[in-house]
């Protein structure tokens, strides 16, 4: 699961929340840090910090002109957002539990050989109580869904520590409890979500993992829609 190097911190997200109500996160808007300062209730200084701050941890764009700044939010910024979202909905709704859409898909082949380390299968039996078939049901996300997704964000992930034999390193990834449903009802409760540290959130790119081959559990193929329940541990 890639993580920003740098975030925001809660003013700044303020800050963000506000320029995406006037327009910056579907499309562009104009602000004069002297307008921003006086809707945050801050000096003129500490507005302008603020939108330096967010152009620097990559959360939006500016475009300086005569009559302001033009802003519009990046993926990373929208994001962000996102996550704020997700933990306010584990607030007053219980949970965060996030809905994914999208098509199975082929993936490049390289989830059997990692799913079958070693040092990676001892810890499937250990944390996630299975040895998970050699391979991953890949699932290409609903542009939607490629939003939405950064919501896993505000979920606890089963850790899969990295680990290194004689020949390499291998990194650590993060699992999410997943239920799989067909566009005909058919369901698959026992799976898991898998990232690597490496991957990131914004991927339109799922891979899924589990005790059977899902392909054959759930008797899709290629093109095929599927939903995808993701949780916490």
């Amino acid at each position: 699961m890639a993580q920003t190097t740098e975030r925001a911190g809660y003013d700044e997200l303020a800050t963000l929340k506000l320029v995406a109500l006037d327009g910056a996160l579907d499309g562009r808007t104009t602000v004069t840090c002297s307008e921003l300062a006086d809707r945050l209730d801050a000096s003129t200084q500490t507005a302008s910090r603020r939108l330096q701050r967010l152009e620097d941890t990559g959360y939006l764009t500016r475009e300086l002109t005569g009559d302001g700044q033009i802003l519009s939010l990046t993926d990373e910024g929208e994001r962000a957002l996102q996550r704020e979202y997700a933990d306010y909905r584990r607030l007053f709704e219980g949970d965060a539990d996030v809905t994914l859409r999208g098509v199975v898909t082929s993936g490049m082949g390289e989830g059997s050989h990692y799913i079958s380390l070693p040092g990676y299968m001892r810890q499937f039996r250990d944390r996630l109580g299975y040895e998970p078939f050699p391979g991953t049901l890949n699932v290409e996300l609903s542009d939607e869904s490629v939003r939405t997704r950064a919501r896993m964000d505000a979920l606890d992930p089963i850790r899969i520590d990295g680990w290194a034999d004689d020949d390499r390193t291998y990194g650590p990834a993060f699992c999410w409890p997943a239920t799989i449903q067909t566009a005909d009802g058919t369901r698959y409760d026992d799976a898991h979500v898998i990232a690597p540290e490496r991957t990131h959130h914004g991927s339109d790119q799922l891979e899924v993992i589990a005790p059977d081959k899902l392909r054959e559990a759930l008797s899709t193929d290629d093109g095929d829609t599927l939903q995808i329940y993701v949780s916490e541990q």
